[in-house]
């Protein structure tokens, strides 16, 4: 890989990632945020989770298909966008909601936004939840489990490496975040959505996916979020939240990882 893009991805990945804020701040929220509850009843994350197909069926067409395409993303491995598929891997909020800096125009960390970060840990709750279920009606491997010569762009766990990738929490999750930020942020909507769509594709970088249980994740994804913003609750933190978005935009503060996501994003797939 060329110096000039490794440097540029690096800066994305200490950007995106490790979550560094600027020394303005006024004062530091929790990197990570948990949740007992989200928006949902349990029984309608069951209903959602049952809506989508089933695991696909080994050997059948779409499962070759899906073996096919992801052997291809095997060259991606080392470049730019593998670099960023590795920033994606972290999905918890309230960190992960730095993925959108760029998408939204901000630098989330500039302003205290304590309506955003409970909003999405209470999504991300219910978008594992689903996911959760969801994964429950079928085991499927993941690539790095099927062939153990693929590179994940990620440390994992025995345990992970065999967990099952149908339907892709990732996707679920980036999805959740993409569709709960496009009704903060309407004006903004096309690029936070393209984000989500890009945090499911870089499952299928890090050889933890296929390409069918990301979009089946992305389908579900949707499907919990048009439940989630029909609640009352959602409704009511929609104002403050989308106030602490113009609070953080105001400050004029940007994330200095953007050049280097448009490198990434540019990079074509297989």
């Amino acid at each position: 890989m060329k110096a000039v893009a490794a440097l540029g991805a690096a800066t994305l990945v200490l950007t995106l990632s490790t979550g560094c804020a600027p020394a303005a701040r006024p004062s530091p929220s929790p990197i990570f945020i948990a949740v007992d509850q989200g928006y949902l009843a349990p029984d309608a994350l069951v209903r959602l989770a049952g809506a989508i197909p089933s695991t696909p069926v080994t050997g059948s067409a779409q499962d070759l298909t899906d073996h096919a395409a992801s052997a291809g993303f095997v060259a991606l491995e080392d470049s730019d966008r593998w670099l960023l598929a590795t920033a994606h891997a972290e999905l918890r909020p309230p960190l992960a909601l730095q993925h959108f800096d760029c998408a939204l125009g901000v630098r989330l960390g500039s302003a205290e936004t304590p309506a955003l970060d409970r909003m999405a840990a209470r999504a991300f709750h219910d978008a594992r939840a689903a996911a959760a279920l969801a994964g429950a009606r079928g085991q499927r491997a993941r690539p790095v489990a099927e062939d153990p010569a693929r590179r994940a762009c990620q440390t994992l766990t025995p345990e992970a490496r065999r967990s099952s990738a149908y339907p892709s929490t990732a996707a679920v999750v980036g999805t959740v975040y993409a569709e709960a930020l496009a009704r903060i942020s309407p004006q903004q909507a096309g690029p936070a959505r393209r984000i989500g769509h890009e945090i499911g594709v870089s499952r299928l970088v890090c050889a933890m996916d296929y390409p069918s249980d990301v979009a089946a994740g992305e389908a579900l994804g949707r499907a919990v979020m048009a439940e989630i913003a029909a609640t009352p609750a959602f409704q009511a933190e929609v104002v403050a939240a989308r106030a602490e978005i113009e609070a953080a935009r105001a400050t004029g503060r940007t994330n200095p990882g953007c050049a280097a996501e448009r490198a990434a994003l540019a990079v074509r797939l297989p």
